[in-house]
Order: C-alpha cells, then sequence, then structure tokens
C-alpha cells in the first residue's frame, strides 16, 4: 500500500514539473516569437542586450562652440545609481535613489549628457512616451532617404516634459541625425548627425554629433564600460 502511495506521489509530483517545464519552454517561445518595436530594434542595434551586465560607465561630454570649449566627465554605476560629475576641480557625488535640492540641478546635467549617449536605449528605458513613425523620408541634414521614428515625452514628470524628438535611422535601425524640439514645436530647437559609431565592451555607442554648420560639435571621449 505504502509503495503505491509512494508511486502515485511520485506521479504527481512528475507530472506538475513536467507541466511547468512546458509552460516555460511555451513563454521563452511566445518571447522569442515577440515582434520588436521600432524602439527595440534600434536599440538592440547599439548592444542593448549587453546593458545588464554593465557594471560602471564612464565618460566626457564635451561641447566645442566656435572657439570655445566645455566639459565634464561622469562615473555611473547603474545597478545601485551611484553617479559621480567630475568638473575641472570639483566634484559631486550622489546617488540617483535619495535625491535632494542640491544634487537636482546635477543630476539634470547628468540626463542630458547620458541622454545623449545612451538614447537609443533610453527609448526602451523611458516611460510615458508616445511615439509615430514615418517611412522613406528625406532627412533633414544628409537629405539621405531615412525612416523617422518621433518620441514625445509627457507633459508631466522629468525634468523637460513634452519635448520631443525625431530620430532619422537607415534601414539597420542605426540613427544617422536627429532633431530635438523643445515643448513638442514645430521649429526645431537643435539638429545634429550621429556619427562616429564605436563598439565599447559590447555598447555600440556613437562618439560625435555636429549641426548643419560645423560649429558646433558634442562630442565622447574617455569612454569606459565596465562589466
Amino acid at each position: 500500500m505504502m509503495k503505491l502511495i509512494f508511486v502515485f506521489c511520485f506521479l504527481i509530483v512528475f507530472s506538475s514539473c513536467n507541466n511547468k517545464k512546458k509552460e516555460n519552454i511555451k513563454a521563452e517561445t511566445a518571447e522569442s516569437e515577440r515582434v520588436l518595436t521600432t524602439q527595440e530594434k534600434i536599440a538592440y542595434k547599439n548592444g542593448f542586450e549587453e546593458w545588464d551586465s554593465v557594471s560602471e560607465i564612464k565618460f566626457t561630454f564635451n561641447v566645442d562652440r566656435g572657439e570655445s570649449h566645455y566639459e565634464r566627465s561622469w562615473l555611473w554605476e547603474p545597478k545601485n545609481d551611484k553617479v559621480v560629475m567630475i568638473q575641472k576641480e570639483d566634484s559631486i557625488q550622489y546617488n540617483r535613489k535619495q535625491m535632494d535640492s542640491i544634487t537636482l540641478k546635477t543630476d539634470a546635467s547628468f540626463i542630458n549628457d547620458s541622454y545623449w549617449l545612451l538614447a537609443p536605449y533610453k527609448l526602451v528605458w523611458d516611460k510615458g512616451t508616445t511615439s509615430k513613425e514615418m517611412t522613406d523620408v528625406i532627412a533633414p541634414m544628409s537629405k539621405d532617404t531615412l525612416n523617422k521614428l518621433t518620441v514625445l515625452y509627457g507633459n508631466e514628470g522629468g525634468y523637460t516634459p513634452g519635448d520631443a524628438y525625431d530620430f532619422y535611422y537607415d534601414e539597420d535601425f542605426r540613427i544617422k541625425e536627429w532633431i530635438f524640439r523643445k515643448s513638442n514645436s514645430e521649429i526645431p530647437t537643435m539638429m545634429t548627425t550621429w556619427e562616429d559609431y564605436k563598439n565599447h565592451n559590447g555598447l555600440l555607442l556613437a562618439e560625435k554629433h555636429t549641426d548643419s554648420t560645423g560649429a558646433f560639435s558634442l562630442y565622447f571621449t574617455n569612454i569606459e564600460v565596465t562589466k
């Protein structure tokens, strides 16, 4: 009798495990068959699948306007959201999970600078946005035929609510240029290229952005990605 009970219990457990395994396989299959959004395709084109392995990223944000030069450096530990800003001889360290009135201004600069570097990932990270897509449009700078993704941020939350970005990307889902429109204005606030893509420990990052006149250049140096 005890033997029969043991066999019966074993069959129940085996059946339960087998069913759970089948459910996991179905879930994994469904996820693999899910059609990626344009935002996700752009992000993955830039190595987004490697991001979860990143423990630290360092970079220097540079801007040249004519003869003037401006720069500030950052160290970010994304897993615990620790941020360090280094500017000239000063440095500010804070945690984005514990913000106060003093660090808010520094964090606004961090969001701006990191957006220029990691915008393809922000397309996936940022919530509260709406998007619109167009194919085969004439890009404003190169005049090439590209695809266009417009991302509009909500009117609440963040440092610059209501702003819009027009991303122009090619058939390989690589961003070639973009337009920033403050408060969703029809008139472009800023328009630059996306160029000098380089692989940094699995992350494909555009290191340089220039405007149509060549008088403005925004670029990154000292990029280090640690896993």
